[in-house]
């Protein structure tokens, strides 16, 4: 959703605006369309947390069943990590995240468990 010629980064838009940007455009539109007029693409580890928070939002304020919500986060979602070494990785630990994001991390261990099983 940027102009011609512009290029966007991990805090041009965060989910809360993609979708409210989505519904300006599309306000017919269902939720279930946003991943066929927006590709989010999280490139490196940084940005990872726009995962579990368009998951919070569509579970929490838009009050989707999760097999919906992450259906939506699957198709919209897309990654590439250009770094070999761990060490360069971002890293955040359990302990913090379930301080300062307990949602967050609720939503990031239901998934680990999914995909787990």
């Amino acid at each position: 959703m940027t102009t011609a010629g512009t290029r966007p980064t991990e805090s041009d838009y965060p989910p809360k605006d993609i979708i409210q940007r989505f519904r300006e455009v599309t306000p017919h539109r269902d939720l279930f369309e946003l991943p066929y007029k927006v590709a989010i693409h999280i490139n490196d580890t940084h940005p990872a947390l726009a995962i579990p928070e368009l998951m919070r939002i569509l579970l929490d304020e838009e009050h989707l069943l999760w097999r919906d919500a992450w259906d939506i986060c699957y198709q919209t979602f897309t990654h590439t990590n250009h770094v070999a070494q761990t060490e360069a990785l971002k890293h955040w630990s359990v302990e913090m995240l379930k301080t300062m994001l307990p949602r967050h991390m609720q939503i990031i261990e239901k998934i680990n468990r999914d995909f787990s099983q």
